[in-house]
């Protein structure tokens, strides 16, 4: 859900609060982990711009030529690395690859999975 939710935050001008509000509604939110997913959206919503200007230096193109699917995951992706110290990168990598696979384009895991590798050798390095 904060896939859809990343996702439609960059087709629409929609505010946090409306984002937020959208999601409230939907079945699949009485399912989820609401602290981590609010926490989550709105740390994604407000470091938007930072996110995508760190991930950038991780592609061999430039960010408008990503899928908005697979750049919500790299978002999702990206937040994890920097801010849930407490899992491992590979752990984060694998559930990014995953939902790649099961939402994006047919090849698109393997790029996630590439581009977080980087990125995640760089945020965690010792």
């Amino acid at each position: 859900m904060l896939v859809q939710a990343l996702y439609q935050m960059q087709l629409t001008d929609h505010d946090i609060n409306e984002l937020l509000s959208q999601c409230r509604e939907r079945e699949e939110y009485t399912k989820i982990d609401k602290r981590y997913f609010t926490k989550a959206l709105r740390a994604i919503y407000k470091n938007s711009s930072e996110y995508q200007a760190e991930i950038e230096l991780h592609l061999d193109r430039s960010l408008i030529q990503i899928d908005p699917i697979e750049l919500s995951i790299l978002l999702l992706g990206y937040y994890e690395l920097e801010e849930q110290k407490d899992i491992d990168t590979a752990v984060i990598i694998n559930e990014a690859v995953n939902l790649t696979k099961r939402f994006g384009s047919q090849d698109g895991h393997k790029y996630i999975n590439a581009v977080l590798d980087r990125a995640g050798k760089t945020l965690r390095s010792v």
